[in-house]
């Protein structure tokens, strides 16, 4: 799910920047930041990226450098005003020079007089709704790129996880010729611990119990529904609607019936099969967090 996109406008009054940021992660994460003049439109922006991105930790940054910066605007009549009374209040006060020192210089006073009241004016920006829209056009083409970034890393992961499933296959084909013989070795070695130790017993209650046994150690089923999942995970991989999530739910149904053969299998070499499906199993559940 990494990946990335951008997009560039160019207004009379200022130059948008798009630019939109992809990484892993299970669900869908947005952080954006946005001019504070667009602020009202994050609703309408979330709402369709949530459409179209899904799943993601995802960075979306809008910038505006705008050629008229300023966005604070000097009150010259307030000041004045402000002080027209400093004069008016040192004349009814009969102060002295030497009492108003301050007042000699104008750019003395001056630093004093714009942190006043309403001195600096803040002024209002808003966008008009055809701004707006360019910007969300300029959004648009942003998270186009981004999401043939993702089809192309998919195409990859599609294959190299592709790959890991049809070994875990192979792995399975050689498990059952040896959890064949590890059946039948079952069944040598108790016999002969039997014979060995001359007790007598009922060779009906010996088969009745023997057959119970080893109904426990077989690991029939568990291979017929280990192929029937990994069968299925190929199918769904090819699916064009997003499947991450469904995929990580076949992932754990693999991993259950690996973890079950593992636990019957008292062969070494088939205990070594199944370390190495675990293995591509984890490297599977890894790729994953990269499918939406």
């Amino acid at each position: 799910m990494t990946g990335f996109g951008k997009a560039q406008l160019d207004f009379k009054q200022s130059i948008v920047n798009i630019e939109i940021r992809s990484l892993n992660s299970k669900h869908l994460d947005l952080n954006i930041k946005m001019p504070q003049v667009y602020r009202e439109k994050e609703l309408e922006l979330k709402k369709y990226l949530t459409q179209k991105l899904v799943r993601g930790k995802i960075e979306v940054s809008i910038q505006s450098d705008s050629f008229n910066s300023s966005r604070f605007t000097i009150n010259t009549k307030k000041i004045k005003e402000y002080h027209q009374e400093i004069l008016k209040l040192k004349k009814d006060l009969n102060l002295k020079n030497s009492s108003w020192n301050f007042m000699r210089k104008s750019s003395d006073i001056l630093p004093s007089l714009l942190k006043m009241p309403e001195a600096v004016i803040k002024r209002e920006e808003k966008a008009s709704q055809d701004d707006w829209n360019e910007v969300f056009d300029g959004v648009k083409i942003a998270i186009d790129e981004l999401i043939k970034y993702r089809n192309n890393e998919g195409k990859d992961l599609e294959q190299d996880i592709s790959h890991r499933i049809n070994h875990i296959s192979k792995l399975l084909e050689e498990i059952i010729p040896l959890s064949k013989e590890r059946i039948e070795k079952i069944k040598t070695n108790l016999r002969q611990k039997l014979e060995q130790s001359e007790v007598q017993f009922d060779a009906n209650r010996f088969e009745q119990e023997l057959i119970f046994y080893l109904e426990k150690q077989d690991i029939t089923e568990e291979i017929v529904r280990l192929k029937s999942h990994l069968s299925y995970f190929l199918e769904t991989i090819e699916a064009s609607s997003p499947n991450g999530k469904k995929l990580g739910f076949i992932c754990q149904e693999i991993g259950r019936e690996i973890n079950t053969i593992g636990s019957k299998s008292s062969n070494s070499v088939m205990q070594k099969l199944v370390v190495n499906m675990k293995d591509e199993l984890e490297k599977i559940k890894e790729q994953l967090l990269n499918i939406v």
